[in-house]
């Protein structure tokens, strides 16, 4: 019994190490020692061990407090990869990333709906097998597929009830057998979330809702410092909040939703026929241009003054900022972060958000809510996704496979 207990603790120890330097992105080995409270030779033993295996490197002494300065540890970039890819209802984007979150060929986007698509699952199985191939890694050099995804997915599941049907198997099953890679789906904005908390303005923050404004709204919620999905793990749905009774009938079949009234696809809209009623605006000749760089050119308008742009903008963020007033009195977050591809105008967003909440807010409850703009914004739900891969490092499973691919470069 003695040995058993043994051999599953050390592999546990160096999956934690792996995942906390991953996520810290270098640490000493008293800092090592005083996270996980073990001793100093332990660590140090493991530390080497990794370091032999191609995942850990030295990266140098820290900076100088005073005193000796400590030699710092790193996770080795290249030691394996992640396919991490974000979808939403028009679009779906492939990374293959390394350990330090960089995409190691250029990230490929595809257009896939996903509504009322019965190939979309198929369609995507091969987008990813043709992106790996472009990359020339083996895929034992792969340790798995992270997808955030719109729609109810139940994580534990590995289901989407509202998309990407597979059948008698469960979608995360499904996408293994097609791939042979171990494969992670979540909800986009949860996706978004765990990106904000690992890498992004939410981190040390307890308490955050974080705001994922794309195609629709979706929310991301980290309660107690961990991200809470609910019951059913369906937790979030900000987007279908009703604003109003009479409002425009939205997807889910009731009128008044926040996403029927104040999505960047709702705004995408009223712009383009807005021009087709007169309405001056720089994005005039992107009217017939496909619904993305529609809406690519609506940011980048906005940034440079357009009028009718951030009239549009300022109106949506007015009902969002509505939206977030119940959402306030309800959790009373620390920290409200606007991310996802809305983020690109986050800062014209902010002043009629904030103009809502002082009108529909409790001055109290909202007096200690801050609301920031994401610094990660678009490229969260790709971190994200290869984040919540990297949550499942196996240093057994893993190991003997990269040991035995060969060492190939993506080109």
């Amino acid at each position: 019994m003695e040995v058993k207990h043994k051999s599953t603790k050390v592999p546990q120890l160096k999956n934690s190490i792996i995942r906390q330097l991953y996520f810290e992105k270098s640490l000493s080995c008293s800092e090592l020692s005083a996270l996980f409270k073990k001793s100093l030779p332990v660590i140090i033993k493991n530390l080497n061990e990794l370091i032999a295996d191609g995942y850990v490197e030295e990266v140098g002494f820290a900076s100088s407090s005073g005193g000796r300065r400590p030699l710092m540890y790193a996770i080795k970039a290249d030691a394996i990869y992640i396919v991490a890819i974000a979808m939403d209802q028009l679009y779906t984007r492939i990374a293959i990333v390394d350990l330090h979150n960089k995409p190691v060929a250029e990230i490929e986007m595809v257009e896939l709906s996903l509504n009322e698509n019965a190939q979309a699952l198929s369609q995507l199985i091969q987008h990813i097998n043709n992106s790996i191939k472009k990359t020339g890694i083996d895929k034992r050099q792969i340790l798995g597929i992270g997808i955030g995804m719109p729609g109810f997915v139940n994580v534990v599941e590995g289901v989407n009830y509202s998309y990407l049907s597979s059948g008698e198997q469960n979608l995360t099953q499904h996408i293994f057998s097609a791939t042979g890679l171990p494969t992670f789906i979540d909800n986009d904005a949860s996706i978004i979330a765990l990106a904000e908390q690992k890498f992004g303005v939410a981190r040390s923050q307890l308490d955050t809702m974080v705001i994922n404004l794309g195609w629709g709204i979706g929310l991301g919620m980290i309660v107690n410092g961990e991200i809470f999905r609910g019951h059913d793990g369906f937790a979030g749905e900000f987007s279908h909040i009703p604003l109003s009774e009479d409002g425009t009938l939205c997807v889910c079949g009731k009128k008044g939703c926040l996403e029927a009234e104040a999505s960047m696809l709702v705004v995408t809209e009223k712009a383009i026929e807005g021009i087709k009623q007169g309405r001056i605006s720089s994005i005039s000749s992107f009217i017939d241009d496909p619904i993305k760089l529609m809406g690519d050119a609506i940011f980048d308008a906005a940034n440079k003054g357009d009028q009718f742009v951030i009239e549009l903008l300022s109106d949506a963020g007015y009902k969002i900022g509505k939206a977030l007033a119940i959402l306030i009195h309800i959790m009373n977050p620390q920290t409200i972060v606007l991310s996802g591809r809305g983020a690109k105008a986050g800062n014209i967003l902010l002043a009629p958000i904030q103009l809502a909440l002082n009108k529909y807010c409790i001055p109290r409850l909202a007096a200690s809510t801050k609301l920031l703009v994401s610094d990660l914004a678009f490229d969260g739900a790709i971190i994200g996704a290869a984040a919540l891969v990297m949550e499942q490092f196996d240093y057994e499973k893993i190991t003997p496979n990269i040991k035995q691919a060969p060492m190939e470069k993506a080109i």
